[in-house]
């Protein structure tokens, strides 16, 4: 399984358009980026290509990084900066299976997959595959599942892929706080790479107006507000899950220049085989 991280960043990426903070400053002057969220997986014994969201920057993404366009799809939630892109699919591909969640949303009245179907009428060559969370699927020749995660006011799943020959497994946190349910983190448990959410550190959350959440022993925050995690949360869900690699991702531009390029927090482009 190959597993390229094609966007890092969180909902507005860095650098951000039209800032100059110090960060925003420092990763154009290294020519580094983190685009919009969105993960290839590659089945290297069958040749199929498997993309978790579709990112708004899914063009930039495929013409800079060496990865065939996919052969099937997964959306963990509605937010723009995880579905866009697959507008981008328009005449690029002739077909392409799109798995989605099917519990519906109280908020939307839709799950993911309805809301797929609904926004994107316009795309006859995509064909959406509604699923259960918490049970397994084949997709591209792995075994995947969405999870429920805590990401309000939305639904939101994290997604667990393995390959059923090799054993090798990547997890995915999806946007959410640390307080993932233990149903979820059974399914997402020791893989060889963790991607986990990270949108800022613990540090921030004096500046939030909901503050922290999911405090630790020394009273550090888990959770930056009410929808994610913070840099320390990612760090502490990847010792809960036993994972090999952890990498945090969906990262905002507000970490500390000193801070926003150190381990482990991911960058575009990163490759890891599993």
């Amino acid at each position: 399984m190959r597993v390229t991280l094609l966007g890092t960043g969180d909902t507005t990426g860095t650098p951000t358009v039209g800032c100059d903070c110090d960060t925003c400053r420092e990763a154009r002057e290294r020519g580094i980026e983190r685009t919009r969220f969105s993960v290839h997986v590659e089945n290297e014994r069958t040749g199929e290509s498997l993309l978790v969201d579709f990112s708004p920057d899914f063009r930039h993404q495929f013409l800079t990084q060496e990865t065939p366009l996919p052969d099937e799809a997964l959306v963990t939630h509605v937010h723009f900066d995880h579905l866009d892109g697959l507008g981008n699919v328009y005449r690029l591909l002739d077909d392409l299976d799109v798995h989605a969640a099917d519990e519906t949303d109280p908020v939307t009245d839709e799950s993911v997959a309805d809301t797929i179907r609904s926004k994107f009428d316009y795309l006859d060559r995509i064909d959406v595959h509604d699923q259960t969370p918490l049970e397994s699927f084949r997709a591209c020749g792995l075994d995947v599942t969405f999870v429920p995660v805590v990401h309000p006011p939305l639904l939101c799943y994290g997604v667990a892929i393995e390959d059923p020959e090799t054993g090798a497994k990547l997890s995915i946190s999806g946007d959410s706080t640390y307080a993932i349910p233990e149903e979820s983190r059974a399914v997402l448990d020791s893989p060889d790479l963790l991607l986990a959410e990270a949108i800022v550190p613990a540090s921030l959350c004096e500046y939030h107006p909901a503050g922290g959440d999911d405090f630790d022993e020394d009273g550090v925050p888990r959770t930056f507000g009410t929808k994610h995690m913070t840099r320390e949360g990612a760090i502490a869900l990847g010792e809960d899950l036993d994972a090999d690699v952890t990498r945090l991702v969906h990262v905002a531009h507000y970490y500390p220049p000193e801070e926003a390029f150190e381990e482990p927090l991911a960058v575009d482009g990163e490759v890891y085989e599993l």
